[in-house]
């Protein structure tokens, strides 16, 4: 089940960061709620995650999917980069993500 709170953890992670672009280009009540609802939702999740898995892991994964999902969040929907080094760079970030699965 910590699994399941820590890709949950990640994904609403992901939806705090949305929230931030959001904030940092219209300071309203809708991007403020995206914002807090997606970081509060995420810590909570975390913090049932790290119940039942080591701490180092929960984080290092929650991480990656924070910054996997925000680039590909950026690439797909905000017209960011899609340079190959990008791309090669996140892929790492996926793999050493499921090396820490495999191990734990």
């Amino acid at each position: 089940m910590g699994w399941a709170f820590l890709t949950l953890a990640g994904m609403f992670e992901v939806v705090g960061v949305i929230g931030m672009n959001k904030v940092s280009k219209h300071r309203n009540l809708q991007s403020f709620i995206i914002l807090f609802g997606g970081m509060i939702m995420s810590f909570g999740f975390l913090s049932q995650a790290m119940k039942t898995l080591p701490m180092g892991t929960a984080y290092a994964i929650w991480t990656g999917i924070g910054t996997v999902g925000g680039t590909l969040v950026g690439i797909f929907f905000y017209g960011e980069s899609n340079d190959w080094k990008r791309i090669l760079f996140i892929s790492m970030v996926l793999a050493a993500a499921i090396g820490l699965k495999l191990i734990s």
